[in-house]
């Protein structure tokens, strides 16, 4: 992640110094856009971190751990689809939910659907992105991360052919 932030802070050096009025209107309308999505990103996060505290790991663990690995995938991949979590605490979660026994695939399908589903975000995508964008982009990253819990069940044997 620092070499993420070392490359925007020189490409944006770059760009001060090639066109700095470009820049600054750039980096205004950047803000203004931020400044209105803020208020609902705080409730989300606030709300789910809520959740996440009240919910116990075991519970989580045993919703998604079932013996049906179809089931658990299908839980997981809805879950996933509405939470919403940042990466740094779900990875360190799957790690826990792997040591209560939970499958490579109900993992893959939680996480993938994690970071590209928004059910909850949806609004904000709506509102930037427009509704049908928005829903096809959902659907699409939906059906993508249901292909990926598979191609993860095959490669960790997990699922028969």
């Amino acid at each position: 992640m620092l070499i993420l932030y070392i490359v925007v802070a020189v490409a944006l050096l770059v760009s001060l110094v090639f066109d700095r009025s470009k820049t600054v209107r750039g980096l205004r309308i950047a803000w203004m856009k931020f400044r209105r999505i803020l208020p609902s990103i705080l409730v989300l996060t606030i709300g789910v971190s809520t959740v996440l505290h009240f919910l116990p790991e075991e519970t989580i663990a045993r919703i998604l751990g079932e013996d049906n690995m179809a089931l658990g995938t299908l839980s997981a991949s809805l879950i996933g689809s509405i939470a919403f979590i940042p990466g740094f605490i779900v990875f360190p979660l799957c790690g826990l939910l792997r040591d209560q026994g939970v499958s490579f695939t109900v993992l893959s399908a939680f996480t993938t659907t994690l970071m590209m589903v928004g059910v909850l975000t949806f609004g904000i995508e709506k509102q930037t992105l427009g509704t049908r964008l928005a829903v096809v982009r959902n659907l699409s990253g939906f059906v993508m991360a249901l292909l990926v819990a598979l191609a993860t069940g095959l490669v960790f044997g997990e699922i028969g052919v």
